[in-house]
């Protein structure tokens, strides 16, 4: 697709709304923003930046606050806007096997009539919300002056029984919510049988409680499956089978956000001021700020999500439990924003999911070991030791056995010759080949980058050194495809030498080391890094580099596990501005 990134992305043309829910994720927000900018002119110029960056939005969504407190107007050229965007676009979200949908809404209902005209035109699909058992409704989802909802809402319901576009409610479940499983179960058949929402296509949600002020309580692991298991017992083999064991309980299933390393590089919330957050979990929260698409580069902002993501993953050490169940494959976790607000290192839903996915027949994953190792050098901080996949004793010699038997090999492999300071700080390089763990650095257009060599490495298996250099290899994290073989890798940038007599002559704070400055060298390359994968940089001498290919022709085990660039390495993210702390 000529390197299109295809992402999902929820629009919030105004923070207002017109109620006051006791568990809203946005507390004080749900006010209308003081902002010059105009919703329509936001999502607007965001496209158009996005388009020219080749960023897609596959699906564009609208959320809030609460869509349909727009005037008719407003809200009717936002809709229009969208349609249009999805005709202009198809063939090329088609083409990369996404499919192109109707304009889309998530609404509390409360004002959705005045805008019937608009949703019958553009055959806009609508995601409204509920309460169940709804006797708890007007309980928790009031307006902001305290005056109940439901039955507004519900004939507000009644108003789209003659339009033909899709419409589904969902509801979120906590404790109090759960001491009334028969009422549930019982208002689930009422709007089956008696409203135009088929409950078939319908979304359960669970609830989490850092926001409500100690009105509601999160269920625990062990009573969200005993609630699970009640629908099922319930519904399995009705007329509502098809919701039970599919829409229903989705959101805890393999096709959602939570199924990716990264959500940071597929999932974006932009805000009508022009401020970019994860999703609406993460929405007002610093730690998933990611910039704002009138002050900051697409690439800026695509390189801090990825970034954040990561951090905020790692905030929480790894589950051993996670590496031993066999669904890591599928649930990566869980949420790193609910992850963080219950201090906790898996899925919160851990327990719902793993019985979802033993029903919906997912298997457990035959190479757990080489699937966790994957997860946890893209995703993970921590040293990857214990996760190193076992194989059985191969019938030739080892990478380290080869290494060992070969004097000269050892110094492509040292880890004590290279040094590389950033802003001061030390980081010894290893072979990316031999090392166990990945090791991230994030550099600026002000960091300050140097890499320290010992000098009798240019001494080393060198018959002229006064011909040898230090020999630097920078890549992007963007994948190339190479050679005869067709062999895709890191895409190549620059190699630098810096010979022998030119390093004698620069001056170095660290004995017995040469230092070369790789500050500008490194900014000369801005405009080319990967924005949302790391970066490499390599670090060998000329005349090493030459022992290692000639290893590599006269010793076909040495070829096989050497494949790959084997020098000592430090991957890199390249932001122009640093991170929001």
């Amino acid at each position: 697709m000529n390197n299109y990134r295809f992402i999902h992305l929820l629009y919030v043309p105004t923070m207002a709304c017109n109620m006051a829910c006791k568990y809203c994720y946005l507390e004080d927000n749900t006010k209308d923003e003081k902002t010059s900018y105009k919703a329509l002119d936001t999502l607007k110029y965001a496209i158009d930046k996005l388009g020219k960056a080749k960023v897609i939005p596959f699906n564009i969504s609208l959320h809030g606050g609460e869509v349909t407190t727009l005037s008719k107007k407003d809200f009717h050229d936002l809709i229009a806007y969208i349609s249009s965007y999805y005709e202009r676009n198809k063939k090329l979200i088609t083409d990369a096997g996404f499919k192109v949908g109707m304009p889309h809404i998530k609404t509390n209902l409360y004002n959705i009539d005045k805008h019937l005209d608009t949703i019958k035109e553009f055959n806009v699909s609508i995601s409204g919300s509920l309460d169940l058992p709804l006797s708890l409704h007007d309980e928790y989802r009031v307006t902001k002056d305290n005056r109940q909802t439901l039955d507004k809402i519900l004939q507000n319901v009644e108003l789209l029984k003659d339009i033909p576009n899709k419409k589904k409610v969902s509801a979120t479940i906590f404790k109090e919510h759960y001491q009334y499983l028969d009422q549930i179960i019982e208002d689930i058949k009422f709007l089956h049988k008696n409203t135009c929402l088929d409950m078939n296509d319908f979304n359960f949600m669970i609830g989490f409680d850092y926001n409500s002020n100690g009105l509601l309580h999160h269920l625990s692991e062990a009573e969200q499956v005993k609630f699970y298991k009640r629908m099922h017992q319930e519904f399995d083999g009705t007329d509502l089978d098809a919701g039970v064991n599919g829409p229903w309980f989705d959101e805890f299933g393999p096709e959602y956000c939570t199924n990716c390393d990264n959500c940071g590089e597929k999932f974006f919330l932009l805000e009508k001021n022009g401020d970019i957050y994860s999703c609406v979990r993460g929405q007002k929260n610093k730690d998933y700020y990611y910039g704002n698409i009138y002050q900051d580069s697409v690439q800026e902002i695509l390189a801090t999500a990825s970034k954040k993501i990561f951090i905020n993953h790692n905030r929480q050490p790894f589950n051993q439990e996670c590496a031993k169940c066999g669904y890591l494959y599928l649930c990566k976790t869980g949420c790193p924003f609910v992850k963080n607000t219950y201090q906790t290192n898996k899925s919160y839903t851990c327990q719902l999911q793993q019985n979802l996915y033993k029903d919906r027949g997912y298997q457990k994953d035959e190479y757990n070991d080489e699937s966790v190792y994957a997860y946890l050098s893209k995703m993970r901080i921590e040293p990857l030791d214990n996760y190193i996949p076992k194989h059985p004793t191969s019938e030739y010699p080892s990478l380290e056995e080869i290494i060992s038997a070969d004097a000269k090999l050892k110094y492509i492999y040292d880890d004590s010759v290279f040094i590389l300071s950033v802003d001061g700080t030390e980081y010894p390089l290893s072979s990316q080949i031999l090392k166990k763990q990945r090791e991230f650095i994030y550099l600026t257009p002000h960091s300050v980058v140097k890499i320290y060599m010992r000098k009798d490495l240019l001494q080393q298996e060198c018959d002229f050194p006064i011909n040898n250099s230090l020999y630097i290899m920078l890549l992007s994290g963007d994948m190339v495809t190479y050679g005869d073989e067709n062999r895709t890798k890191q895409q190549h940038l620059m190699t630098h030498q810096v010979y022998m007599g030119v390093l004698d002559k620069m001056a170095s704070d660290k004995k017995d080391y040469y230092c070369y400055d790789l500050t500008n060298l490194l900014k000369e390359y801005k405009d080319y890094y990967a924005v949302n994968t790391a970066n490499n940089i390599f670090f060998t001498t000329s005349a090493l580099r030459d022992y290692h290919y000639t290893k590599q022709k006269n010793n076909a085990y040495y070829h096989l596990q050497a494949i790959n660039l084997p020098f000592q390495n430090m991957e890199f993210y390249y932001i122009n501005k640093e991170l929001i702390k």
